[in-house]
């Protein structure tokens, strides 16, 4: 278990954005417009926060780190991968690479070795290399603090930023969206695309919820779907989150859009077969 390395920091000092000045008060430094959402809206979201901190008021972020850089590589390492398999193998790969500065000194092969139990190592590897690279020689060999500079490290999208500003600075300037919060996304009726875009997500999702609560509810979410709401092949409907905001807990997960044409493709092969042998 890893505890956030920092509480959450109110920002009281940050610019408009030109893109977020019709955001609500508050949220007008996001540099993107969010949606509108109606006073019923807020309510049943105020009603699933309150319930989620009733039921997971210990919830953390379970990769395990001691400090930001450790952080941030877990993070890129997680990326379709479960958490229970990168903290397998962080141990001994933070062990052999203590500072951003070991890891910008050896080179992808040279990281390779310490995390090719998980998938897309290869690639990971890279990535690792390139962003502790980066840190060392653009900012000093400190993990960046703000959104803008740690999208432009290898392997760093706004799910991963989202995990490290939450956890290693506690900031809060955007609301992380994995597998799980998105399916809980689509049965608690936020969304009715199973599949929606996590960035449109995110966006329902912090103009949904108050800013302070964002990172903690990223890791209550994943501990509901993770352990309660799971994926397969539909969620059992016996927590009372689900009993009470489960508008689609009930219906079976369908499958995505990829797994459809490959068993369409599948099928039409089955069939070339069977009348050839007619």
């Amino acid at each position: 278990m890893s505890e956030p390395l920092s509480s959450y920091v109110e920002r009281t000092d940050a610019p408009d954005h030109p893109k977020g000045k019709d955001n609500p008060k508050g949220l007008r430094d996001i540099p993107f417009a969010l949606p509108k959402v109606t006073a019923a809206q807020k309510k049943k979201a105020k009603a699933i926060d309150d319930m989620l901190q009733k039921e997971y008021p210990d919830a953390y972020c379970e990769l395990e780190f001691s400090n930001a850089h450790e952080l941030l590589i877990a993070t890129i390492l997680s990326a379709q991968s479960t958490d229970a398999g990168v903290n397998k193998a962080t141990p001994g790969l933070f062990a052999k690479f203590k500072t951003p500065a070991d890891y910008a000194a050896s080179s992808p092969e040279g990281i390779e070795p310490y995390v090719k139990t998980i998938g897309l190592f290869r690639n990971k590897a890279k990535s690792i290399h390139a962003s502790m690279t980066m840190v060392c020689e653009d900012f000093n060999g400190e993990i960046p603090s703000n959104m803008t500079d740690l999208l432009k490290l290898r392997g760093v999208a706004r799910k991963t930023a989202n995990v490290v500003l939450g956890n290693a600075f506690g900031i809060n300037d955007g609301f992380t969206v994995d597998t799980h919060i998105q399916r809980l996304s689509w049965r608690w009726g936020f969304t009715d695309e199973p599949y929606a875009n996590t960035a449109q997500i995110e966006k329902k999702l912090m103009a949904l919820f108050p800013r302070a609560h964002w990172s903690r509810l990223g890791h209550q979410m994943v501990f509901h779907g993770r352990y309660n709401c799971t994926a397969r092949p539909n969620c059992k409907h016996e927590h009372p989150i689900c009993q009470q905001f489960g508008k689609r807990c009930g219906d079976v997960l369908p499958p995505k859009s990829g797994k459809k044409k490959a068993s369409k493709k599948a099928s039409k092969k089955t069939s070339k077969k069977k009348t050839t042998k007619k």
